[in-house]
C-alpha cells in the first residue's frame, strides 16, 4: 500500500534542494515541511554545488528561468548525479517558449532525472522536441480522459522508456509510469487548478518521497501524487462559506501535514495498468 511511502518520508526527514520558481517558492517549502521533509532553496551558481552536496534530492523547476538559474540547474544537476542523489525535473511551461523548451530538452540530455513531472502538454513537448502549451497549463486538446486513457498510458510508458525516467503526468487523471507499469490515479479536485503552484508543490514533495524510498521510484512518485490529490479532497471538504482559493491552499497544506499511512491507504484512488 502507498501509505508506507509517506511514513518513510516522516522517518527519514529528507533534505531537498529546490531550484524552483519564485512564484511558488514559499508554498514549496511549506509543503515539504508538511509532508515530513526539509527544504533548502538556492539558485546561485557559486552556491548550488555545495548545497546539493549536503542534500539527498534535487528538485529542478523551470517556471521562472533566467541565465543565472539556468547555469545553476546544470551545475546542481551534474553534482547530484555524481553523488547518486535523487533528481526531479518539472518542465513548467515547456512548449510555451523556445527558452523553456530548449532548456528542458538540454537538461534531459545532460542530467539524469529519476522522475520528470509535468502536465500532459509539457511531457508531449519533451517527447516530440517541440509543442504548444497554454502558458503553464495543459492545452485542453491534450487532456487525458477516460476515452483516450489507453493511448495516454501507452504514451507515458514509451516516454519513460525513451527518457530513462519515471514519467509523472498530472491532470484530471494522473499517470505515473515506467516502461512496464502505469499507475492511473483519480484523486484530486478540479478546484485545485485555481491555486497557483500545486504542481510546483507536488514536485518538491515528490522529491522528498524519492529520497526516502530510493528503491521504489515508481511507487514513491505515485504515492506523492495520491497524497497531493487526497489532500485536495480533504481540504475542499473543510471549506466554509466565504472561503476562497487562498484558504483552500492552506487547507491542502494542512491536510498534507496531518496525512498518515492509514489515511493515504484508505483514500488513495488508483489502479495499475
Amino acid at each position: 500500500m502507498l501509505g508506507t511511502y509517506i511514513e518513510n518520508v516522516r522517518k527519514c526527514v529528507p533534505l531537498v534542494h529546490n531550484i524552483t520558481n519564485y512564484v511558488t517558492v514559499n508554498d514549496v517549502a511549506n509543503v515539504l515541511l508538511a509532508c515530513g521533509g526539509s527544504p533548502i532553496m538556492s539558485d546561485e551558481p557559486e552556491d548550488v554545488a555545495e548545497i546539493t552536496a549536503i542534500c539527498g534530492g534535487l528538485n529542478i523547476n523551470i517556471g521562472t528561468l533566467n541565465k543565472r538559474s539556468i547555469e545553476s540547474m546544470f551545475t546542481a544537476g551534474k553534482k547530484a548525479n555524481a553523488l547518486n542523489h535523487r533528481v526531479l525535473l518539472d518542465p513548467v511551461g515547456a512548449g510555451a517558449s523556445t527558452l523553456r523548451t530548449d532548456t528542458a530538452l538540454k537538461l534531459m540530455k545532460e542530467v539524469k532525472f529519476d522522475v520528470i513531472r509535468g502536465n500532459i502538454s509539457e511531457i508531449k513537448t519533451l517527447a516530440r522536441g517541440s509543442g504548444t502549451t497554454k502558458g503553464v497549463d495543459a492545452d485542453v486538446a491534450d487532456a487525458v480522459t477516460e476515452e483516450n486513457l489507453e493511448d495516454a498510458v501507452r504514451f507515458a510508458k514509451r516516454f519513460a522508456e525513451k527518457s530513462g525516467s519515471v514519467a509523472a503526468i498530472t491532470g484530471a487523471i494522473d499517470l505515473v509510469a515506467d516502461s512496464e507499469r502505469c499507475y492511473v490515479i483519480r484523486n484530486g479536485r478540479p478546484e485545485m487548478g485555481k491555486i497557483t503552484g500545486t504542481g510546483c508543490q507536488l514536485s518538491g514533495m515528490m522529491t522528498a518521497f524519492l529520497v526516502a524510498n530510493p528503491d521504489h521510484m515508481l511507487e514513491a512518485a505515485a504515492a506523492a501524487i495520491c497524497t497531493m490529490g487526497l489532500a485536495g479532497e480533504i481540504g475542499f471538504s473543510r471549506m466554509q462559506e466565504g472561503d476562497g482559493n487562498s484558504t483552500y491552499r492552506n487547507r491542502i497544506i494542512d491536510a498534507i501535514y496531518n496525512m498518515d499511512k492509514d489515511t493515504l491507504d484508505k483514500g488513495a484512488n488508483y489502479e495499475v495498468r
